[in-house]
C-alpha cells in the first residue's frame, strides 16, 4: 500500500528528542518550544508565535482572542476543514459562507465581495466582526482583494495558513498576513511535530492574550487565581524538539514538494478526464502540500469510487473536503438552511488527492500514475 502520506524524519529528531530525555525537559516548559515559537514566527515576519497544541485550538484561541463572541459573525469558506466553523460557533458566533474559486478551490473574492456589499452596503449588518481566509491545498488566497475589503469594511482577518508553511504570495509569507495567523504541524504538514500548532500575530496584546488563554489563564503573582477560563493548549518540549529539526529542513522540503507535484502533472496531463491542481498564479507558484485532482463530468464515477477503485490497486486517497453546509452537524443546529454553494459541492464530490506525503519515492509516483491510467481509462 502507498500511503496517503508519510513523513520525513531524517533530520536531527532524534538527537534533539535524546537532549529532551536527558535534560528532564518533556513538558510545555522546556527550552525548545520558545526556540521553535521564535523561528517559526521569524519564518514568516511575524513577531510573535504562540506554540499550541494543534491547528484546531490555533483557531479556537486566535478567535476568542479577537473577542468574537454570542451574535457575531465571521465569513470563513464553505469549503474548509470544519474546524474554521468550529472554532466560530464554540465562540457562540455565527459562520457565513462563500463558495470556492473553480481553479485554485480557494475562498472566490468576487462572491465575498458581493457578499459584503449585500450584507452591510445594503442591510446595514453590523454582526460580521472578521473575515477567516483559509489556504486550501497548495495554493494561497488571492489576497489583496481581501485585504482592501476588510479595510473598507473594518473587519478582522484571520488567516489560516495550517498548510501553507514555506508558501508565498507575491513574496511575502504566508502566515504574516493579517490580525492574526494559525498553523497546523500535523504530519501531513510540510513541518511536522506529530501534533502541534501555532499562533502568529505582531500585536503585543493579542499575543500575551493567546498565551494566557492556552495555559488556562494562570494569573502571573496568584498562579490558581482564574479572572478567566482558559485551555490547557500547550505544546510539549518533546513536540517543539521535532519542530525545530523539522524546519532545519524546510526548503528542502518546500522544494521536494514541487519536484513532486510537477512529476505528477507531467505523468497525468494526457489524461483529459480529469482536473490537475494549477501550478501558478499571477501571485504564487503552487507548493502542493497535497496533490488534488477532480473528475470531469464525463467520468461515470464520483470521486468515492475512484478513490475504491484506487484503495483495491494498493493506493492510498483521501477525499476533498466536505462543504460547511451540508455538515449534518450544522444541519442539526438549523445552519445555512437553503444555501447553495456549487463549486464546492461539485468539487467536494468529484475530487481527491493521492499519496503526496514528503517521504514519497519516485517509483511510488510513478505506481501511482499507472493505477490512476487504469481506473481513469
Amino acid at each position: 500500500m502507498i500511503p496517503v502520506n508519510e513523513p520525513l524524519l531524517t533530520g536531527n529528531e532524534k538527537k534533539y528528542l535524546a537532549e529532551c530525555i536527558d535534560t528532564g525537559w518533556i513538558s510545555s516548559e522546556g527550552p525548545f518550544v520558545r526556540q521553535f515559537e521564535q523561528g517559526i514566527a521569524a519564518r514568516v515576519s511575524r513577531r510573535h508565535g504562540i506554540a499550541v497544541s494543534n491547528g484546531s485550538v490555533a483557531l479556537e484561541a486566535a478567535v476568542a482572542a479577537l473577542g468574537i463572541g454570542e451574535g457575531d459573525e465571521v465569513i470563513i469558506p464553505t469549503f474548509t476543514i470544519i474546524s474554521c466553523a468550529a472554532a466560530v460557533v464554540r465562540a457562540g458566533a455565527m459562520p457565513v459562507l462563500i463558495d470556492s474559486d473553480p481553479i485554485t478551490w480557494n475562498i472566490d473574492a468576487e462572491k465575498l465581495k458581493i457578499k459584503l456589499k449585500d450584507e452591510i452596503d445594503r442591510k446595514g449588518n453590523k454582526k460580521i466582526k472578521a473575515i477567516m481566509v483559509v489556504h486550501i491545498y497548495g495554493l494561497p488566497v488571492d489576497m489583496e482583494p481581501i485585504l482592501e475589503l476588510a479595510e473598507k469594511y473594518r473587519l478582522l482577518i484571520i488567516e489560516d495558513a495550517a498548510e501553507m508553511l514555506g508558501q508565498t504570495y507575491k513574496g511575502q509569507p504566508c502566515g504574516s498576513y493579517g490580525d492574526i495567523s494559525t498553523m497546523s504541524f500535523y504530519p501531513n504538514k510540510h513541518v511536522t511535530t506529530g501534533e502541534g500548532g501555532m499562533i502568529l500575530t505582531d500585536s503585543d496584546a493579542l499575543a500575551e492574550k493567546c498565551r494566557s488563554l492556552r495555559n488556562l489563564c494562570f494569573l502571573a503573582k496568584k498562579r490558581f487565581v482564574h479572572e478567566e477560563l482558559g485551555w490547557n493548549f500547550r505544546m510539549t518540549n518533546l513536540q517543539a524538539a521535532v519542530g525545530i529539526a523539522q524546519m532545519e529542513q524546510l526548503d528542502v522540503f518546500v522544494i521536494k514538494k514541487r519536484k513532486m507535484g510537477q512529476k505528477y502533472t507531467e505523468l497525468l496531463s494526457d489524461i483529459k478526464s480529469i482536473d490537475l491542481p494549477v501550478q501558478k498564479t499571477d501571485y504564487a507558484e503552487n507548493i502542493y502540500w497535497v496533490y488534488g485532482i477532480v473528475l470531469k463530468d464525463e467520468i461515470p464515477f464520483d470521486a468515492e469510487e475512484a478513490m475504491k477503485r484506487l484503495g483495491e490497486k494498493g493506493i492510498g486517497t483521501r477525499p476533498f473536503f466536505w462543504p460547511m453546509h451540508e455538515q449534518p452537524v450544522f444541519k442539526k443546529m438549523g445552519f445555512f438552511k437553503g444555501e447553495s454553494h456549487p463549486v464546492a459541492e461539485r468539487i467536494s464530490r468529484r475530487g481527491f488527492y493521492i499519496p503526496s506525503g514528503l517521504a514519497l519515492t519516485d517509483n511510488q509516483i510513478n505506481e501511482v500514475s499507472r493505477a490512476l491510467h487504469e481506473v481513469l481509462a
